[in-house]
């Protein structure tokens, strides 16, 4: 369902190509330009929605190596060549989870900056659904996670955002209720956690039996967000395809998987402890480490790369090449492919990731 807001989009559209001057509200588009510079690899800089000398720079940098006339002003043209991150506007359409576009980096960078702290990759994964919906319930909204005309006229009022970046970030501690049967090792694991760490955490004696009904303390989940922070986009694309040309694996495939799970952005930790840049499991990481490579790797971002991109070269060669199943297994898991096949939200994402791939 498109949304009827023909004139919130040509608004938005006048106001987009150019910078605002200092002290006038900032025109949110301007962030979706922004991450979409930065998925290309040409912008490190933070995504604040200001059209800076940084911003104009990588515009005429993606313009000159896309054989386009060299202006520093985004226009309809460079827009289309941005491919998937380049269309729609923000408003000119509902968004759905499973959807990506400049719109959804948009609406990502008006929620952090409401205080709600999601992933600013363009993508509507299930963060960004739960941040949508927690914006509509504070504002007595119909909290169903899509934005529609309702929630766009909500954060239309949002028009002076300010203009100095600010790092958010949000610490959630999850409770565990004991059931029947369980153990602290079993927990533990379930919560790709320690004995230790959750004995500790507890102040209780993991040698004495858990009882039925108690309230366990969990580590908690710190997400930072991507969305006002600059990092180094340049070196982890180049990361991503010192390591694809190393393992074999086709670079595009790989910088579009790296997007899709952080946005390139390595302090960016999952509701279930996936972390960095390929948003990797501990467990994932500790089965690169010693069943495919034989070696330990360091926890920067470049290992991150490292170890996400061998164990994608391991899903290739499980599944003889098949990009589709490799991604499903990464999705889902290895073993649930081979024993049920693709889940339907797998292909969501499997489908996302090959239409970035062609722009990566």
């Amino acid at each position: 369902m498109r949304v009827r807001g023909v004139v919130l989009v040509g608004v938005l559209a006048a106001a987009w190509a150019a910078a605002p001057p200092a002290g006038a509200a900032l025109n949110p588009q301007h962030a979706g330009l922004q991450v979409a510079l930065r998925a290309q690899g040409l912008y490190d800089g933070p995504i604040d929605a200001v059209v800076g000398p940084r911003t104009v720079a990588a515009i005429r940098s993606f313009q000159k190596t896309h054989g386009l006339r060299v202006t520093g002003l985004a226009d309809e043209h460079m827009r289309r060549e941005l491919g998937p991150f380049g269309t729609p506007l923000f408003g000119a359409r509902s968004i759905t989870r499973g959807e990506f576009g400049w719109d959804v980096a948009v609406l990502q960078f008006l929620l952090v900056r409401h205080g709600i702290a999601v992933p600013v990759n363009g993508y509507v994964d299930g963060p960004t659904v739960r941040g949508i919906r927690r914006y509509q319930h504070e504002l007595h909204l119909a909290a169903d996670g899509v934005v529609g005309r309702a929630t766009f006229t909500a954060l239309g009022l949002q028009t002076r955002i300010p203009v100095a970046a600010r790092s958010r970030s949000t610490v959630r501690v999850p409770v565990y209720v004991v059931k029947p049967g369980d153990s602290l090792t079993a927990i533990a694991h379930r919560h790709h956690t320690t004995l230790a760490t959750l004995a500790h955490l507890n102040r209780i004696d993991p040698r004495r039996f858990l009882l039925i009904g108690t309230k366990l303390r969990l580590p908690a989940v710190v997400r930072v967000s991507a969305a006002v922070s600059a990092t180094n986009a340049s070196a982890v694309r180049a990361s991503i395809d010192h390591w694809a040309g190393y393992y074999g694996v086709d670079p595009s495939l790989a910088r579009a998987l790296a997007w899709m799970e952080s946005g390139y952005q390595n302090d960016v930790v999952s509701s279930v402890g996936a972390q960095g840049v390929m948003q990797l499991l501990p467990s994932t990481w500790k089965y690169v480490e010693r069943v495919l490579i034989g070696h330990k790797v360091a926890h920067t971002a470049d290992g991150n790369v490292e170890v996400g991109v061998a164990y994608l070269h391991h899903l290739l060669g499980v599944f003889a090449g098949n990009e589709q199943l490799a991604l499903a297994g990464w999705y889902q898991g290895e073993r649930a492919v081979r024993r049920i096949g693709v889940y339907k939200v797998s292909r969501t994402f499997i489908s996302d990731v090959e239409a970035l791939k062609a722009r990566m």
